[in-house]
């Protein structure tokens, strides 16, 4: 039951729980997205294979990034994107944001510890689905010496849709603390050997690529108008929607109070 309640918390998190800590972009993109048909659609697929019953340590991590796929393919990207790249100014925000594709399962492994990177960047190299967005997420990201900042003019949008594209793979990357907008995927380079090099060379596509920084902060510039303008007094919470019965009996009943109370929050 305990579980139960919890999934059901986080799926109103992660579907758009409104904040009375004033304006949050994540809470807005979250919204926009419950208010699309499609977008709410493919999110609730990607929460209800990503959460579910399953303990974090046994969540089916496989069908749950085929679905974060599946969102970023087929979702529109203003509402998909809004929602990974919503720009924050307190820690709430970026902890929301942090949460949204549900890292216990998509993002993070069973263990406590990370593993080297060269795991998930050996398992990339040998998958015909993360091999060429890894590629194309180098391509598009990478640093330019002959411009004067390092990064091409209109590079950013590219190197989003790539960012994004890794979302669901092997290398799944994720924001990695609520005080930053930082990004790497889950993994660290201390046990790597004589592979060092290379590892810290992958690791820093993330965490030392000025294009990928530049590009998620531009983001905050341009942001989507359907998303800045969308009307918080209409704002639709589908949990019936949650496909294969994730959320059904017993957890679905614990979610009723929560939902009672959801317009005095």
């Amino acid at each position: 039951m305990a579980l139960c309640l919890v999934s059901a918390l986080l799926l109103l998190l992660l579907l758009g729980w409104p904040s009375s800590a004033g304006p949050n972009r994540c809470v807005d993109a979250a919204e926009a997205c419950t208010a699309d048909a499609r977008c709410q659609r493919l999110r609730t697929e990607y929460v209800a294979q990503c959460l579910g019953r399953a303990a974090p340590a046994t969540c089916a991590r496989a069908r749950c990034r085929r679905a974060l796929r599946r969102f970023f393919a087929r979702g529109p990207p203003a509402l998909t994107h809004a929602l990974l790249f919503c720009a924050c100014t307190s820690p709430a925000c970026a902890e929301r944001r942090r949460q949204t594709f549900v890292p216990a399962c998509a993002f993070s492994g069973p263990g406590r510890a990370p593993p080297s990177c060269l795991q998930p960047l050996d398992a990339c190299e040998h998958s015909r689905i993360c091999r060429p967005r890894l590629l194309a997420f180098q391509a598009s990201c990478a640093p330019v010496s002959s411009y004067p900042d390092g990064c091409m003019q209109d590079q950013a949008p590219s190197c989003r849709r790539a960012f994004a594209g890794l979302v669901g793979t092997a290398v799944t990357p994720n924001y990695v603390d609520n005080a930053s907008a930082r990004v790497a995927p889950w993994c660290h380079c201390g046990a790597s050997g004589n592979r060092r090099e290379e590892c810290e060379a992958f690791r820093g596509l993330f965490t030392s690529n000025r294009c990928l920084d530049g590009a998620i902060q531009a983001f905050d510039s341009g942001w989507p108008r359907q998303v800045a303008g969308w009307d918080p007094e209409h704002r639709l919470l589908q949990v019936s929607s949650v496909p294969g019965g994730a959320l059904e009996g017993g957890c679905l009943l614990s979610l009723l109070p929560i939902l009672t109370l959801q317009p005095l929050l």
